[in-house]
């Protein structure tokens, strides 16, 4: 069940919610969320630091997933009115890249919570563009006092 009254599409309100900072913000739309699952959003701007030949390369795609995650993290905070820890990327188990999305493009992330205990948070995500797959991954978030 989604837990959201309506989207948050307010890109100061999201940067709110992650610990990262301009210009390393890869998320700016909450579409969904619940305790297991949210959905982001992301318009690629080709001002973006992940930008090469005017396509979003991987890393850039990474960086989205976890700061999808991160996002997760920070709403659940925000909910609980408390301030959200910082975390990282503790391990990436899995992770497979189908095409590179152009500039402009739209990206949106559906990452599903496996498990949360002590900090550790197992994810699998699932990014798409254009109505297609474009990457998959699994990984392991920390999160830090």
């Amino acid at each position: 069940m989604n837990l959201l009254e309506k989207e948050i599409l307010d890109r100061q309100i999201i940067e709110k919610l992650i610990p990262q900072k301009n210009p390393f913000v890869m998320v700016d739309k909450l579409l969904f969320f619940s305790n297991e699952k949210i959905v982001s959003g992301f318009t690629i701007s080709r001002g973006n630091l992940f930008v090469q030949d005017s396509f979003f390369t991987a890393p850039g795609l990474l960086e989205h997933m976890a700061q999808s995650v991160a996002l997760h993290t920070g709403y659940q905070y925000f909910l609980k009115q408390e301030p959200a820890p910082t975390g990282y990327i503790g391990a990436i188990k899995h992770i497979e890249f189908y095409s590179l999305p152009p500039v402009d493009s739209e990206v949106t992330t559906t990452v599903n919570i496996l498990y949360e205990i002590m900090g550790v948070t197992l994810v699998r995500a699932e990014t798409t563009s254009a109505g297609s797959v474009i990457a998959r991954s699994e990984m392991k978030t920390v999160l830090v006092d």
